[in-house]
């Protein structure tokens, strides 16, 4: 998916929600477990009931790769469910010499049907490059992240003053071009949207945190919105695991839909 169309999908739609199917195991209904494919069985429910108002799904690769083969498994269907409208996350947090990072690049874009990937920008350009190759696929950097541990390194001055994610996103953001580079900055870090809006202007931002962590909504959007949109808002656990029975889909459905009516205030009515 390129940039125009991701834009085109945010604003018709009037969303910037990103539904994160974190699908632990241990917390989908108890119902599905000793069903084959239990996950995918999981996801495809909340993909119907949430897929009208989603813009992306971001799947953790994390919890597919615990369960083995099966897993992987309802990793492809899941991502094969989801329809080619939507951008699809594979937030897997890759980063590694650049003969490693090509493969990374290829099971996630040529082997199953992502439109980005998470990377960490940690072993520099080199572990980066090999996912920026794909055409209309996205790289998505961690920049601020959502966790209490941020603070360990990302805040950390350097010796020319800049704080370290100050001089990932402005390195980072000249490895690519904002058609195929995004940061992730997360909603639990509201103060630092407008500083990084003066970094990188026009870069659509990957924000997590929102819901189970606690981040502001509202904040975010005015903080971090532009001209071009330029948000991509996950919610994960507050919208998968709002329900436990028979009904889980739906009522993943019904936060689904009230998230998305808190954002659609930003859009024009036009």
């Amino acid at each position: 998916m390129n940039r125009t169309e991701l834009i085109d999908t945010i604003r018709k739609k009037k969303s910037f929600l990103c539904v994160g199917l974190d699908s632990d195991i241990t917390r989908i209904p108890s119902f599905l477990k000793n069903q084959p494919n239990p996950q995918f069985r999981f996801n495809k429910e909340i993909i119907h009931h949430t897929v009208d108002v989603a813009i992306a799904y971001k799947l953790n690769t994390a919890f597919y790769e615990a369960e083995g083969i099966d897993g992987w498994s309802s990793l492809e269907k899941t991502v094969a469910e989801i329809p080619d409208s939507i951008f699809k996350i594979a937030d897997a947090k890759r980063g590694d010499i650049g003969n490693t990072s090509k493969q990374y690049a290829k099971a996630f874009f040529e082997k199953m049907s992502f439109d980005a990937i998470t990377v960490s920008p940690y072993m520099g350009v080199d572990s980066v490059k090999p996912f920026i190759e794909f055409e209309d696929k996205w790289i998505i950097i961690l920049g601020v992240t959502s966790n209490k541990g941020s603070y360990d390194f990302q805040f950390q001055p350097l010796t020319s003053g800049i704080k370290l994610y100050e001089q990932v996103l402005t390195t980072a953001a000249k490895w690519g071009t904002n058609s195929n580079v995004m940061f992730v900055v997360g909603a639990t870090h509201p103060a630092v949207f407008h500083k990084i809006r003066r970094m990188i202007p026009d870069h659509f931002l990957l924000v997590p945190g929102v819901g189970a962590q606690g981040g502001d909504l509202e904040a975010i959007i005015k903080g971090g919105k532009i001209k071009d949109e330029g948000l991509v808002i996950n919610s994960s656990r507050s919208i998968i695991f709002a329900g436990d029975g028979a009904d889980f889909g739906e009522k993943a459905g019904v936060q689904a839909h009230a998230i998305h009516d808190q954002m659609a205030k930003y859009f024009s009515s036009e």
